[in-house]
């Protein structure tokens, strides 16, 4: 098992996530920011975080790679 951590409010809503790996990321229209589909919210940390298997790694690792500002980790 993995987690995906994304720090939320840093998102700038480029898409690059949920282009390149939609079935774990989708656009939100009322805050123009991506979210991790099915995410829970760490308040505290103001992150995101969404255990994986680790066969789903693979396109999740491309929106980490690609993330403009880097938000985005697996651990």
């Amino acid at each position: 098992m993995a987690k995906i951590i994304q720090s939320h409010e840093e998102c700038i809503g480029c898409g690059l996530c949920v282009s390149l790996c939609p079935k774990f990321w989708e656009m939100h229209e009322d805050d123009n920011r991506a979210h991790l589909i099915g995410g829970k919210l760490d308040k505290e940390k103001g992150e995101y975080e969404l255990e994986i298997e680790d066969g789903d790694i693979d396109c999740n690792q491309e929106a980490v790679d690609s993330c403009p500002v880097q938000i985005i980790k697996i651990i």
